[in-house]
């Protein structure tokens, strides 16, 4: 079975597609797919947006969900059927405590409920100063989830964070989460130095096995570029972290956002290992160079780097000659897309930079160091004549 393409990428051919500037046929092969292919995923979408019968992606997952719940609810039942056989016959009085307060609030006096279940009453009272309340759960919980986004995003202050939180189901005012952060010592990396004389020890970044040698072995997947780039629309910034391979100069994997964190540079990676997998090429132990940017120092990059059997590589800071051949790329981005007129939305802003990528860039702009060959002929010349060798 092939491997299914990055969910954004096929997102945005379906934009390209419903624009109507060309027909499905040639847009299936200004993007490298089959006409069918494109055709189904339209198909897909008019699905999800109701505009066809079908079962849609989040009833397909809900159903899974459903499926997920019933197993988890038969072993919880399972569980509470062996507990109550088990508390039957085990001392455990501290556990039947908040069963005690329970029925005095429902009118047991503690004396009657104490006496039938043989609790002795001092150890209750001790327990019943001393309780973990409920607020205290609360704010473990908060807690955590404003460490998980400070320690993904290092540079966001508390108010991005709480802006995480909520997204992980954490609600709370920025106050709170201002708080609990002071409390912990969460500071960001742009604030003011705290504690240790002022010393923050900062998140780990990789050596420079590139030093600015662009010059990739012959095979694919040997050395991979990338960098993050923003430009304004009227409705606000947009970012693109691309990915280059320097075999054929192809960008072999891109993310598209409007913020800059540390999930952009993981979807960038995470894109382009699905991508070369769908070419059949593998990608282990290939080089990723990148500047020392907050995102590409995240844990979430670097887990991402090691789930992938990627070598990650760092230039020095403020240097942009350590990543020239990416910062070229950006450079020719901007003045044949970025610079041509003023953008009214990100939506229009993405699209035509993924067109220029995949149109134009990939295969059309013919470029002297491959032969005056595009980066998709080039790597299927090479790739066949590579396979005809062994």
């Amino acid at each position: 079975m092939p491997r299914p393409h990055p969910k954004e990428f096929r997102d945005d051919v379906v934009a390209v597609a419903r624009r109507g500037q060309a027909p499905v046929r040639q847009i299936a092969k200004d993007f490298g797919i089959s006409e069918s292919c494109l055709r189904n995923w339209l198909h897909a979408a008019d699905v999800e947006e109701g505009a066809k019968p079908g079962v849609t992606s989040s009833e397909s997952a809900e159903l899974r969900e459903l499926r997920r719940r019933n197993r988890l609810l038969e072993q919880e039942n399972e569980v509470l059927r062996r507990a109550a056989a088990y508390l039957s016959q085990a001392q455990l009085p501290k556990r039947l405590y908040p069963l005690v307060t329970e029925l005095a609030e429902a009118g047991i006096p503690v004396t009657v409920t104490c006496r039938v279940l043989k609790l002795a009453r001092q150890p209750y009272y001790r327990w019943l100063r001393n309780p973990v309340t409920q607020s205290e759960v609360v704010q473990a919980y908060r807690a955590n989830a404003l460490f998980d986004a400070h320690r993904d995003d290092p540079e966001f202050g508390h108010r991005l964070l709480v802006d995480e939180a909520r997204q992980a189901g954490q609600s709370m005012a920025d106050r709170t989460a201002w708080r609990i952060c002071t409390s912990n010592g969460w500071w960001s990396v742009f604030g003011k130095k705290r504690g240790k004389n002022g010393k923050r020890p900062g998140p780990p970044a990789h050596d420079d096995l590139v030093h600015r040698d662009f010059t990739a072995l012959r095979r694919p997947n040997a050395l991979w570029l990338s960098d993050i780039t923003e430009h304004a629309t009227s409705e606000g910034k947009l970012y693109l972290c691309a990915i280059k391979d320097v075999y054929s100069g192809r960008i072999v994997g891109y993310s598209i956002s409007d913020r800059m964190k540390s999930s952009l540079a993981v979807d960038a990676l995470s894109s382009a290992v699905a991508r070369r997998r769908i070419d059949g090429t593998h990608v282990a132990g290939c080089v990723v160079h990148t500047d020392r940017g907050s995102q590409f120092r995240s844990r979430k990059f670097l887990a991402a780097l090691r789930r992938h059997d990627l070598v990650g590589s760092m230039g020095q800071v403020a240097s942009a000659g350590d990543n020239a051949a990416m910062e070229s790329f950006f450079a020719l981005l901007q003045k044949n897309v970025l610079d041509r007129k003023r953008w009214a939305t990100r939506d229009d802003l993405r699209l035509a930079v993924i067109t220029w990528i995949e149109r134009t860039y990939h295969r059309r702009r013919r470029q002297t160091r491959l032969g005056r060959l595009t980066p998709i002929e080039y790597e299927a010349i090479m790739t066949t004549q590579v396979a005809l060798a062994a």
